[in-house]
C-alpha cells in the first residue's frame, strides 16, 4: 500500500539533489552552507521518522542557525538560455498551460474513485492520506510529461527547483515550522485558554459573535504567526469545535474548512509571512518592503467579511 511517506521521499529527494548542486557551486563563496543546509532538510523529509525528538529539534536548530546568520548566501546557477527559453514558448504557446491542472485532476480522481483501487486485497494508496498522495502522484505525472514534451534533460527540473529554492532561501521551510508550532500550540493545551477567554467576555448565547471571534482569531493569531496552519489547532479546538460545533450543531467541515480560509486572510496582511510578503517584495526589488502587504490588505479585509458571512449561513444545518 503507498502511504503518505511517498509525499515526504518526493521532497526529501528534491531537497538533496538542490544540495548536491548547492555544494559544487564554485561561483558562491558559501556554497558548503548551502549545501548543508539543504542536506538537513532533506535529511529531515528522508529519515525525520528514524530521528527521534532529541534529532529532529536539534536538526531544527542546525536550520535556523545557517539561515538566520547568513551562511548559505546565493547559487550562481542561472535559468535556461532566453534565446531557448524563447523557442520553446514560440513552439508551445499556452499550450502548455492545460498541464498546470493536471496536478489537483489526479488528486480528485483519486480521491474519489482511488479507494476501489485494490492490490492483493488492499488498497492501493492509504485512505487516510489518499488526497495528498494523488497530488503527489499528480505532480510527477506532470513532471513526466512536461519533459517528453520539451525534450528536455531530466536535470532540467533539478537545475531550476534549486535556483527558485535559493531565490525563497530559508524562508522557504516557514510553513512546516509553523505547522510544527500549530502542533505544539495543540499539545499545550492553548486552545482551552482561548475558549475560556472567549467565555469570559462574550457571550455564549449568541452565534454571530463566536463566529466573528472565530474568523477574526483565526486572521489575527495568524497574522502574529506568520501562517493559518499553526493558527487553525488553537482557534479550532478553542472556539470551533467546542462552542460552533457542540453548543450550536455546527457542520465542522464547512466551518472548518472556511476557518482555514480566514486564516489566509491574515497570512496577506503580516510581514511574518515573509515567503509570501516579503520574499516577492525583494525578488522584484521593490523601494517598500512592504509594498504587497499594503495592496493585499483590502482584499484580505473584504474576503475575511464574506468567510464570517459564510460560517454565519452555510456552517449550521436549518
Amino acid at each position: 500500500m503507498i502511504g503518505i511517506t511517498l509525499a515526504y521521499d518526493l521532497a526529501g529527494l528534491m531537497f538533496a539533489a538542490a544540495a548536491w548542486r548547492a555544494a559544487r557551486d564554485a561561483g558562491n563563496p558559501r556554497r558548503l552552507g548551502a549545501g548543508l543546509f539543504w542536506a538537513l532538510l532533506a535529511l529531515s523529509f528522508l529519515a525525520g521518522d528514524h530521528l527521534g525528538d532529541l534529532g529532529n529539534g536539534v536538526l531544527v536548530l542546525a536550520l535556523a542557525a545557517l539561515g538566520g546568520f547568513g551562511l548559505m548566501g546565493r547559487g550562481t546557477e542561472a535559468e535556461a538560455p532566453r534565446a531557448e527559453r524563447e523557442a520553446q514558448a514560440r513552439r508551445w504557446g499556452y499550450w502548455l498551460f492545460p498541464l498546470l491542472f493536471l496536478p489537483p485532476v489526479v488528486a480528485l480522481a483519486g480521491t474519489l474513485w482511488g479507494p476501489d483501487l485494490t492490490w492483493g486485497g488492499r488498497p492501493l494508496v492509504d485512505p487516510r492520506q489518499g488526497t495528498l498522495i494523488w497530488l503527489s502522484l499528480g505532480i510527477v505525472a506532470v513532471l513526466v510529461v512536461a519533459i517528453i514534451l520539451t525534450r528536455q534533460r531530466a536535470a532540467a527540473p533539478l537545475r531550476d527547483a534549486r535556483r527558485l529554492l535559493e531565490l525563497v532561501g530559508w524562508a522557504v521551510i516557514l510553513p512546516q515550522v509553523l505547522a510544527a508550532l500549530g502542533g505544539l500550540f495543540a499539545l499545550a493545551k492553548v486552545g482551552d485558554a482561548v475558549a475560556v477567554l472567549v467565555g469570559q467576555y462574550l457571550t455564549l448565547d449568541h452565534r454571530f459573535p463566536l463566529v466573528c471571534a472565530y474568523t477574526g482569531g483565526m486572521a489575527l493569531l495568524t497574522a502574529l504567526m506568520g501562517n493559518a496552519f499553526a493558527a487553525f489547532p488553537v482557534m479550532t479546538s478553542g472556539i470551533a469545535l467546542p462552542l460552533l460545533v457542540g453548543r450550536f450543531g455546527g457542520d465542522p467541515a464547512v466551518i472548518s474548512a472556511i476557518g482555514m480560509l480566514s486564516g489566509f486572510c491574515g497570512t496577506l496582511m503580516t510581514p511574518m509571512a515573509a515567503n509570501f510578503n516579503i520574499v516577492p517584495a525583494a525578488l522584484l526589488e521593490l523601494p517598500d518592503r512592504n509594498a504587497v502587504i499594503r495592496v493585499q490588505v483590502p482584499t484580505a479585509l473584504l474576503v475575511l467579511a464574506a468567510n464570517t458571512l459564510l460560517i454565519q449561513v452555510l456552517g449550521f444545518p436549518k
